[in-house]
Formats: structure tokens, C-alpha cells, sequence
């Protein structure tokens, strides 16, 4: 090779401008999927509790206590599932790993000494990923949907606290995959916070309007308190505790 040849061309799997580009978007989704299913695996994670709720909301803000209440029902959920026996980490608390709600739960998590992980994704405004997410299960997303995937994939129960247009969409996601049956189980669903719940959703209206069956509304329940949320999970998931099937899909996850 002289000094006027070109650099040898990379191989395709290291080609940044290939994996950037349109052609390259397959691989860029499926790295979304497989990069946090091998993280799984190695820290033995089996399944989660996912939290849901506002960036907004600080502990220092009008609705502070959504905050500390997330903090403390987390810390409360990774107390119980560390006593647990399995060998496995079971109902490890996720969340979107950004701020507000996200950050309280996570942090909850940590304050137990316990894992927690966090699906962040890149947004123009307020999703910076927080620090209390356990380093190893830390996640970047660019694909919404790749990010609702492993929302879904290990959930054994949701906890929804006050929130936007994005815990909206979160909201309605998992409670058209439980309507239609496209989890293989049930998953408990806690509305936290009855009064902000039943002023921006009119379920009664839904019901009213034929849009959804009554049976529709026992999809969720309403909690106040971290205690009362706690007991909620562990009553929807107690005869869960010796299944070992995900959500979706049918593969096998670790036994205990």
C-alpha cells in the first residue's frame, strides 16, 4: 500500500457512518433491545416494579410530598423483595431514570441498598438521568417504543404517581396491554394519588360513553400512602411469587 491509497475501509460493525445511517436504524433498534437484556441477565435481574410519574415534581415544589412519598414507598418495595428467597433480584424498582418521580423511587431503591434501574431517554427538556440508578442498569434509549418495550417486559406491578402527557401515554399503554390480554398475567396497577387521578381522568365518563367496559375499571386501584400502595403491590403479585414467565412474550426467566 503506498501514502496515496485510501485507510482501509472498517468492517460494518464498526462503521459509525453505516450504523448511523438510515440503513443502519435495524441495528440501532435491535442494540436497544439486546444491550439491556444482556445487562439483565448478568446482575440476575428477574422481573421489576415499575414507577411512573412527573420530571417536575421536586421534593421542594407545591406537590413535594408526591416526591417524598415515591422515595419512600421505593425504599419500602427493595426492603421487602431483598428479604425474599431467591437467589435472583426480584421486583427491582425501575423507572424512567430522569428526575422528579423517577429520581425519588430510584433513590427510594438506594436507600435500601438495593438495585434499581433506570430506561432514560434523550429529550430537548428535563430527562437527565439521575444518580441514584444502580451504574450497571443504567440505560439510554433513543427509541420510545424500545424504552416502553423493557417497560413492559419484566413488570410485575405499576405504580403511577401525578404526571404528564408522557405518564399519560405510559399510563394508557399498560392499561391497553392488560384490556386487550397482551400480557400473558395480570399486573397490578396503583393510581397514587386518588384526587389528582379522578380530576384529570373522568373514568366514570369513559364507562358512561361506552368507551371502556365497567369490568375496564379493575384494571387499577387508587393509593394515598406509601403503606397502603405496599400492601396493594404485594396482594396483586402474591400469586406471582413462583412464577417464573415474563409478562410478554414466552421466553423463561430466571428461577429462584
Amino acid at each position: 500500500m503506498t501514502t496515496d491509497d485510501p485507510p482501509p475501509k472498517p468492517l460494518a460493525y464498526s462503521n459509525q457512518a453505516f450504523l448511523g445511517s438510515d440503513a443502519g436504524r435495524p441495528l440501532r433498534i435491535l442494540a436497544e433491545y439486546l444491550e439491556p437484556l444482556q445487562a439483565f441477565s448478568q446482575e440476575g435481574i428477574r422481573d421489576t416494579i415499575v414507577f411512573f410519574g412527573s420530571a417536575r415534581l421536586t421534593a421542594e415544589g407545591p406537590l413535594g410530598r408526591y416526591y417524598e412519598e415515591a422515595r419512600e414507598l421505593a425504599r419500602l418495595v427493595t426492603v421487602w423483595s431483598k428479604n425474599l428467597p431467591c437467589h435472583t433480584h426480584r421486583y427491582v424498582v425501575c423507572t424512567g431514570g430522569g428526575g422528579g418521580i423517577m429520581e425519588a423511587a430510584n433513590r427510594g431503591a438506594s436507600d435500601a441498598g438495593g438495585m434499581t434501574i433506570g430506561l432514560n431517554i434523550g429529550l430537548p427538556k428535563e430527562q437527565q438521568a439521575n444518580p441514584y440508578v444502580t451504574h450497571s442498569l443504567r440505560f439510554e434509549f433513543h427509541y420510545f417504543f424500545m424504552r416502553k418495550l423493557w417497560f413492559a417486559h419484566l413488570a410485575r406491578a405499576l405504580v403511577v404517581f401525578p404526571g404528564g402527557f408522557g405518564t399519560l401515554d405510559e399510563l394508557a399503554e399498560m392499561l391497553t396491554l392488560m384490556q386487550t390480554r397482551r400480557m400473558d398475567r395480570p399486573v397490578p396497577i396503583v393510581l397514587y394519588g386518588s384526587s389528582y387521578w379522578n380530576e384529570i381522568i373522568n373514568f366514570e365518563a369513559l364507562v358512561r360513553h361506552g368507551m371502556i367496559e365497567r369490568e375496564d375499571l379493575k384494571l387499577f386501584q387508587f393509593a394515598d400512602d406509601p403503606a397502603s400502595a405496599l400492601a396493594l403491590l404485594q396482594t396483586g403479585i402474591a400469586a406471582e411469587l413462583d412464577d417464573s414467565a415474563p409478562a410478554i412474550a414466552h421466553s423463561r426467566t430466571m428461577p429462584c
